[in-house]
């Protein structure tokens, strides 16, 4: 497993922060994939895949340099150059574009474990990569990004919500799971590769969220190292949870779906987020959950979260025939 070194001031300074680039990278990981994670992710594909097979068929050396890039293990490091707070995307895609064609060679030959194809031994490969990046960006990403934004700022207001609850070790250990874990000893293990472990103590700590489900590490040594991970399930993929029929008929349908989202801390943007209902009607049922002791309400940090209370999860429970309403 690859771990990091971190020091208590390292962990206590380090921070969320958002990302047009690493956003518009999990993406073409999708779109590479093709295979959606939950049905908010199948209709995306459904939209976008067809077009972006198109643009590959009709440029097969970047067709190429995605599948070399992207590997079976590793993502060549060049397409993915560590976040910084407050980036646009055209800032941070000019730094995939300024890349040096003999670091983007010798990092595809990393992601393949081999040597380069011969279509790839070439010094535009950063100029390539640049502009597969824009269109996955212009086309499928930026006219949904508000919404994709408000998503991710919701996911950093529960991380947030839970390291003032539980500490960092919590949240570390959920950001990635099966990946990402405190290892004790002021080691966090960042992925499942066998490589040396790294001191970064002093250096700039970032956790960024991305919507689709997928993740990576990235860094610019000594000064800025990174973990990009999935949002939680519940933003990534409101639809993912279900609301009972006979749950909707005693509430109405739109208030049901706020109490059943509420099994875990969220916030009135959170569920505004999620939901897609607007602020005064997420306020109105909130209000009418709390007047019935279905829901309570809380303070963390500067946000105000709100949760069922046993109550509110008699009567989910009751809606479903049994405990919990997750689905995976």
């Amino acid at each position: 497993m690859g771990w990091w070194q971190i020091n208590a001031d390292t962990l206590a300074a380090s921070r969320f922060v958002l990302s047009p680039l690493a956003e518009t990278f999990a993406c073409l990981q999708l779109l590479h994939r093709g295979t959606p994670a939950h049905p908010g992710e199948r209709a995306w594909l459904r939209d976008h895949l067809p077009g972006y097979r198109a643009r590959l068929a009709a440029d097969p050396v970047t067709a190429l340099l995605v599948r070399a890039g992207l590997g079976r293990s590793w993502i060549a490091d060049f397409l993915t150059p560590t976040p910084r707070d407050r980036e646009a995307f055209e800032e941070g895609v000019a730094r995939v574009r300024a890349a040096r064609p003999d670091e983007a060679r010798a990092h595809l030959r990393l992601s393949l474990a081999g040597p380069l194809p011969p279509a790839l031994d070439r010094d535009d490969l950063p100029e390539r990569a640049a502009g597969l990046l824009t269109y996955v960006w212009t086309e499928t990403v930026r006219p949904d990004w508000d919404r994709r934004r408000q998503v991710l700022e919701a996911d950093v207001v529960a991380r947030t919500a839970q390291v003032s609850r539980g500490g960092w070790a919590a949240v570390l250990d959920a950001l990635r799971p099966g990946r990402t874990r405190w290892l004790g000893d002021n080691r966090l293990q960042v992925n499942l590769h066998e490589y040396p472990p790294r001191e970064i103590s002093g250096a700039e700590l970032l956790f960024v969220p991305v919507t689709p489900k997928t993740g990576w590490v990235s860094w610019e040594e000594p000064d800025r190292y990174a973990v990009i991970y999935a949002c939680a399930g519940v933003l990534a993929d409101p639809g993912g949870r279900t609301v009972p029929a006979s749950l909707g008929a005693l509430l109405g349908a739109a208030r049901a779906g706020v109490l059943v989202l509420l099994d875990s801390p969220l916030s009135t943007s959170q569920l505004v987020a999620v939901t897609g209902q607007g602020l005064g009607s997420v306020g109105r049922h909130l209000r009418v959950l709390l007047d019935a002791g279905l829901v309570e309400r809380r303070r963390a940090g500067r946000s105000v979260l709100y949760t069922r209370t046993a109550a509110g999860q008699v009567l989910v429970e009751a809606g479903t025939g049994g405990p919990g309403t997750r689905r995976s």
